[in-house]
């Protein structure tokens, strides 16, 4: 016997019987999340009859035999998957148990029922309320789990709630907590339950889904008998007129309380129930104020349906240490005296006067609300009050009850008016009643009355015991926090904590923890160092023997609570049958190569365990849609692996085998997929057995430099590279003996079979994999493998992609460009014969169909010619002159743009005056479709440009030559602080990472050279809606290759060279992105994306695009984008706005001198630091890859000449004609304060001494409504420099306002002030400005009647 085994019990028989083989059994319970992970191990006789081993495997998991069921966990080697009969005289041997081996069970729910948890002394009920819950009584060591409800670490007996306690939990939408924890505090109260049940729904009258009784009545009846574990309640808050936002809405449960019983009263009028909530809640109090010198006594009688206790008085550090204490608190009077004195009708003066609240009357049910929600008036911040306050399980209220001073000067009156309904709020306790206004005084009684009011008050001191039973817990923060419930219940005097979905048993020391406080005394701050867990509202029932009512019995149900137990009861059991069919349903991924389309298909395949392999295939074919394809007999299931692309096993003569079996179960997840195989009729399907590997065999032909497509040949590891090679030549009737195999094992990793004995595994075979085959008699053969043509090819195959090319539509003038480009080109490479096509009268068509079908050819000469040029100019004879495919070559195209032939000459000159708007506008449009991307194309002469050469001119006209390093830049800082400052290093260079690298180094030679030049095209035609008229090339080529080079074999389409036109990648949706870093390969890229060719004139070394954007400083939008731009490092600003001029020009209609516009620094839509004319990018201004800088029209000449300067906008403000000016720019020579006020009465006309000025704010115009302008802002501040806090003016660009401080502000009658509001708030917000701040307010809670609510976008 196994040593933990020793207390197991097995039958006597096998006691004896040494030599009996026992069999191992491992069950895994699958009932419960928490338990899944937990196995049991019983080793048994092999006659143990089945019987037995359940009646064992109860007594070891502690669960009610009959309760569970147990089916087989290894289904592959497993006899069924339907459960084992439990009451089975047969052996679990007979069973299909397995000696010797490891027996998988798994222990699940029978008939969907949780099995039913072993009690401690008898299965019998006790009480008959708990005859109506299914579920079993706690297991032993469970009862009284204290630890639950508080720290929500739930033990293994908590999570099965509904068994061990019978009582069913409600789902947490999102932040529902605290609507669960009252829905589970009404169903608990047998008054309200009971007569909620009594309320019948006229289906007739209202929507059910409306209904928010109804919805309530059903959730109880399911909360009574479901079998499950949580119920949602979504229903009911549907009923509220509620969306799924609101789940995500934390409020009050005290709040909810009140409105969710102000909607029933709505919902109940003119029925039975009408007055329920009054007659169960509703209690009353006297409001009193009593003149203390005559006695005459005013006073109102209010409603209240809650009772709200002060945790800790207003301005004391000490709480109230019990609720007793809080209650003698809340009817303790005060005395009005001094200033507060209360006028008093009588006396006809102000005297001094007792102020205060007495109960006349007690609810049946008592709610007290403990308002640990304050306000922290040194922090501005809503606080939670932890104070210690405890509470009792019975409360005596007589104490409180209100008894009639008998001083012979008191006068008893009473309300002149109706009493108020409603609970009576915390605000309405705090009034000060010493306003006239807040008092009610009425008309005096008879004294005879006052007599009897006091025998009845006397009469009710006799029975106010109340008796707690619910406890609403509130854990957490002011700012949020989580509710739950502690509920007693009447049937059992057993308490309970409703965790949303939880429920546990818990004892009365669980109830004290809620009384909040710490263990130790911590003085005044004990509040902030105790729990967070602690009650916020206790409900009390009056113990009153007649009134005291019990749970309606299912017998004493009224007949429409039948119908509903009956209707929810057949919903569950719907339920309950449809997860039962998804609990036996395999899900699993399904593949299928279509057989017509040849696309992988993909789908899921839901099938149900029982269904056989033949059904599962119609099933498969269907979902497929291969009717029409292929008939149903051609098709079939074979176990597939999509990672490797291997079909592991075909299933032959199973067809009649359920799917649970093939499949191995019902599982979440499988290890492997479906493929739906099919075949011709003509075809046979072939045999895949368990072992084998799958093969894609690609035959190589080197004589047409081809790679066929793949065959498919099954092998086994063990088989030799000899044996393997004559499987291979049966399928492909080649010759073994002088066949090359060369099996890639991973990318770029193609390895010779040289070695004849090796088997498969040796070489590295795994599922699925991939050779290619070479069986000419070629001299190949004897080469080395690495330097052979079978290994570049193959190498070139690994690495050639397909690319679908758009090529720019040709505007006219396209003609003759291309053809003097290609002229041009041809007197570097002979290009003449498809330059002539061009030039001749053909269409674009016929002249990119001619030079497709030479361009491989010429390039490759072209490239030869070019490279031996190279090779006698540096003396290195060493290279091979070789042509080849894959060979190291150099195109010569790169040599056009920086060569200085006439003919490039000519070609710029024409370009320029010939197309130049054409381009201009095609390249605008680009412009604005890429406006917001992070690459941008350039608007400018994109063909010809003024630094377009290595060497720009200074303002002399001397040549400057570029800077070799790009190694600083960053966002123009201050330019007083950037004057002094040395060079920073950072990380975006035009080289490096903004993406620029230049196809041309210092002396104009092309860097482009690559080690790949496979490039092969032909024409291509797109897809319809791919764009009318457009062309398109379909290109194989060696992702290996640079951008550069790529570029250069474009040229000849394209018509420009490589540096006039831009690469732009296609993603997802359309979205293009440039392509800027031309020594950057195409690894990136894969098989059949898109790319679109743009004309623009690529960027060089040093050079960076800039959005250009214009200033007006007084319109509604002071930003507006004109055009893209290029400057380059070392250029001067004035240069750039050479530059800028003609674009400006012909792009934006802006006829400008260069002296009547400044650039200056963009950050955001605020305006910086001036640019002056003679500074240099990346030496003066720290210039980056998109950036933006600002053009401002001048009015006059440029006043800013000096870094000393500021530049500052103006605005004066007019408080006698509630009215702004314009912006005025105001030059200073110095940051003093008395400059700029000296400046300012210059342009206004304002006294020196009546100036006063503040400071902007937020971003420019620093938009502010002039309703608040002359108090909000900080004007005049006492500084004597702009340079210091507050105002911190250290830059050009800041916004000044200023005032006459002599005017005097408008005065505005109540319609103005409306009207002007209105006004602003328009102008502010069509602007994107804030009117006024306002706090995030939360959003009210509300239950609306009548459907959802309308959306309101003025509200919240």
């Amino acid at each position: 016997m196994v040593p933990s085994e020793e207390n197991q019990l097995v039958p006597k028989e096998a006691e004896c019987a040494a030599e009996e083989p026992r069999v191992l059994c491992i069950i895994q319970d699958t009932t419960n999340s928490r338990t899944v992970k937990e196995r049991v191990t019983l080793n048994l006789p092999a006659s143990t009859p089945l019987r037995r081993l359940f009646a064992d495997v109860a007594a070891k998991v502690g669960y009610v035999n009959g309760s569970f069921d147990l089916v087989w966990g290894n289904g592959d080697s497993a006899p069924g998957t339907t459960p084992i009969d439990q009451n089975s005289d047969k052996t679990i041997l007979d069973a299909g148990f397995e000696p010797g081996k490891k027996n998988f069970l798994h222990l699940t729910d029978k008939d969907g029922e949780q099995p039913h948890v072993m009690q401690e002394e008898s299965g019998t009920t006790e009480d008959g309320a708990q005859e109506r819950f299914i579920g079993p009584l706690p297991r032993e060591g469970s009862i009284g789990c204290t630890h639950d409800y508080v720290s929500q670490s739930y033990s293994y007996s908590s999570v099965l709630s509904k068994s061990e306690t019978g009582y069913v939990g409600l789902v947490n939408q999102a932040m529902t907590c605290y609507l669960n924890s009252l829905l589970q505090t009404l169903f608990m109260t047998p008054e309200f339950r009971n007569a909620l049940y009594k309320w019948e729904f006229e289906e007739s009258e209202e929507d059910p889904e409306r209904s928010i009784p109804y919805q309530l009545q059903r959730l109880f009846v399911l909360l009574q008998t479901s079998k499950k574990r949580a119920i949602e309640t979504t229903d009911v808050t549907r009923s509220f007129g509620w969306d799924s936002s609101e789940a995500w809405q934390q409020h009050d449960v005290q709040e909810l309380c009140r409105v969710m019983f102000d909607a029933l009263e709505q919902k109940w009028k003119q029925t039975e129930q009408a007055d329920l909530i009054n007659q169960l809640y509703q209690g009353k109090l006297k409001d009193y104020v009593r003149c203390l010198e005559c006695g005459y006594e005013g006073w109102r009688i209010d409603t209240y349906l809650d009772i709200p206790l002060v945790i800790r008085p207003y301005g004391s550090s000490q709480a109230f240490a019990s609720v007793e204490e809080a209650l003698h608190a809340f009817i303790q009077p005060e005395i009005l005296d001094g200033p507060n004195q209360y006028f008093c009708e009588r006396c006809k003066k102000k005297c001094d006067a007792r102020k205060g609240l007495r109960f006349l009357h007690f609810p049946y049910l008592l709610t007290l609300q403990l308002k640990r929600f304050d306000f922290d008036y040194t922090t501005m911040h809503r606080i939670k009050l932890n104070d210690r306050m405890t509470f009792p399980e019975e409360l005596d209220m007589s104490v409180f009850i209100d008894v009639e001073d008998e001083s012979p000067q008191t006068e008893s009156c009473t309300d002149s008016g109706a009493e108020n309904e409603g609970s009576c709020h915390s605000d309405q306790m705090s009034n000060d009643f010493s306003n006239d206004d807040g008092v009610d005084e009425g008309i005096c009684l008879e004294s005879n009355s006052a007599a009897e009011r006091i025998s009845k008050a006397g009469s009710e001191k006799s029975s106010l015991l109340y008796e707690l039973f619910s406890v609403m817990v509130h854990s957490g923060s002011a700012a949020g926090g989580h509710y739950y419930a502690c509920i007693k219940s009447f049937s059992d005097d057993q308490w309970y904590s409703f965790n949303d979905q939880h429920v546990s048993k818990i004892t009365q020391e669980d109830i004290k923890k809620t009384y909040g406080g710490s263990s130790g005394s911590r003085g005044y701050y004990s509040s902030a160092f105790a729990s967070s867990t602690n009650a916020y509202m206790l409900i009390y029932r009056l113990k009153d023997p007649a009134r005291n009512a019990k749970f309606l019995e299912a017998h004493e149900y009224p007949e429409h609570i039948k119908q509903l137990v009956q209707k929810e009861r057949e919903l569950e059991e719907q339920e309950k049958r449809q997860r039962e069919i998804e609990r036996n349903t395999c899900k699993i991924k399904l593949f299928c190569m279509h057989p017509t389309k040849q696309i992988m298909m993909e789908n899921k395949l839901e099938v149900h365990k029982d269904r056989t392999l033949k059904e599962a295939v119609e099933i498969a074919y269907k979902l497929m849609d291969l009717e029409e394809a292929v008939p149903l007999s051609c098709c079939r299931l074979v176990k597939y692996d999509e990672f490797h692309d291997y079909l592991e096993r075909s299933y032959e003569g199973e067809e009649d085998t359920p799917m649970g079996l093939l499949l191995g179960g019902v599982k979440s997840t499988y290890m492997f997929d479906l493929l739906l195989e099919t075949r011709r009729p003509d075809q046979v399907f072939q045999c895949y057995k368990p072992g084998e590997v799958m093969v894609k065999v690609h035959v190589v032909d080197l004589k047409t430099e081809s790679v066929a497509p793949p065959i498919s040949v099954r092998a086994y590891l063990n088989q030799t590279v000899s044996e393997f090679k004559q499987l291979i030549s049966k399928a492909t009737h080649l010759p073994a003996d002088t066949m090359r195999v060369v099996l890639e094992r991973c990318y770029n990793d193609l390895r010779l079979l040289n070695v004849s004995s090796k088997t498969l595994k040796a070489e590295g075979f795994f599922r699925s994999n991939k050779v290619f085959i070479e069986s000419s008699e070629s001299l190949d053969c004897r080469v080395t493998y690495t330097d052979s043509q079978l290994w570049k090819l193959l190498d070139r195959h690994a690495n050639t992609i397909r690319l679908y090319v758009s090529l720019p539509e040709q505007a006219p003038g396209s003609q003759l460009r291309r053809a003097l480009y290609q002229k041009s080109a041809g007197a570097a490479g002979n290009l003449e014969e498809p330059c002539e096509r061009v030039k001749g009268p053909v269409g674009n068509m016929k002249s990119v169909e001619a030079i497709l079908e030479e361009s491989t050819e010429k390039l490759k000469s072209l490239s030869l010619q070019q490279q031996q040029q190279q090779e006698g100019d540096n003396g290195d004879s060493s290279k091979s002159t070789e042509a080849s495919d894959f060979e190291n070559i150099e195109s010569p195209l790169n040599e056009i743009d920086s060569s200085a032939s006439a003919e490039n000459r000519e070609l710029d000159n024409q370009i320029q005056i010939s197309d130049a708007e054409n381009l201009q506008s095609e390249e605008r449009s680009d412009s604005d479709v890429n406006n917001d991307r992070s690459t941008s194309s350039v608007d400018s002469d994109i063909l010809s440009s003024s630094h377009s050469s290595d060497t720009l001119c200074n303002v002399d006209n001397a040549p400057l030559p570029l800077a070799n390093g790009l190694d600083s830049h960053s966002i123009t800082s201050s330019r007083r602080s950037k004057a002094n400052q040395g060079k920073k290093e950072t990380w975006d260079t035009a080289e490096e990472d903004s993406g620029t690298d230049s196809e041309y180094d210092e002396s104009g030679k092309s860097r482009g050279e690559a080690q790949y030049m496979y490039f092969k095209s032909e024409p291509y035609t797109a897809e319809e809606g791919s764009g009318e008229g457009q062309k398109w090339l379909m290109v194989h080529v060696d992702k290996r290759i640079t951008l550069s080079a790529f570029k250069q074999h474009l040229e000849p389409f394209v018509g420009v060279p490589s540096s006039h036109f831009k690469v732009f990648r296609v993603y997802a949706s359309n979205q293009e992105f440039e392509s800027v870093r031309l020594n950057e390969t195409l690894s990136s890229f894969s098989d059949d994306n898109k790319i679109t060719i743009r004309l623009g004139r690529a960027l060089k070394k040093g050079e960076y695009r800039v959005k250009v954007y214009q200033l007006l400083v007084n319109e509604p939008e002071p930003c507006k984008f004109l055009l893209d731009a290029v400057f380059a490092k070392g250029m001067t600003v004035r240069q750039s706005k050479e530059e800028l001029l003609p674009q400006l020009r012909e792009q934006c209609g802006l006829d400008l001198t260069i002296d009547r516009f400044r650039l200056r620094k963009k950050t955001w839509k605020n305006p910086g630091t001036v640019f002056l004319d003679y500074h240099i990018y990346e030496e003066d201004i720290n210039i980056s890859s998109n950036w933006e800088v600002f053009l401002e029209i001048l009015d006059g000449v440029e006043k800013m000449k000096s870094m000393s300067q500021l530049a500052v906008l103006s605005r004066r403000w007019r408080p006698s004609e509630m009215k702004l000016d314009s912006f005025q720019e105001v030059v200073l020579e110095s940051s003093s304060v008395e400059e700029l006020k000296e400046k300012l009465s210059e342009i206004s006309g304002i006294p020196l001494e009546n100036i006063e000025f503040a400071k902007g704010r937020g971003t420019f115009p620093c938009d502010i409504s002039i309703l608040e302008i002359h108090q909000d802002l900080d004007w005049n501040p006492k500084v004597s420099t702009l340079n210091v806090w507050p105002l911190y003016i250290c830059d050009d660009g800041a916004v000044i306002f200023y005032r006459d401080k002599t005017e005097e502000l408008m005065e505005l009658t109540d319609e103005q002030r409306n009207e002007l509001m209105k006004k602003e708030s328009s102008r502010l917000q069509k602007t994107g400005h804030r009117v006024t701040y306002s706090p995030r307010k939360e959003k009210a809670l509300k239950i609306y009647l009548d459907g959802a609510p309308n959306k309101d976008l003025t509200q919240d």
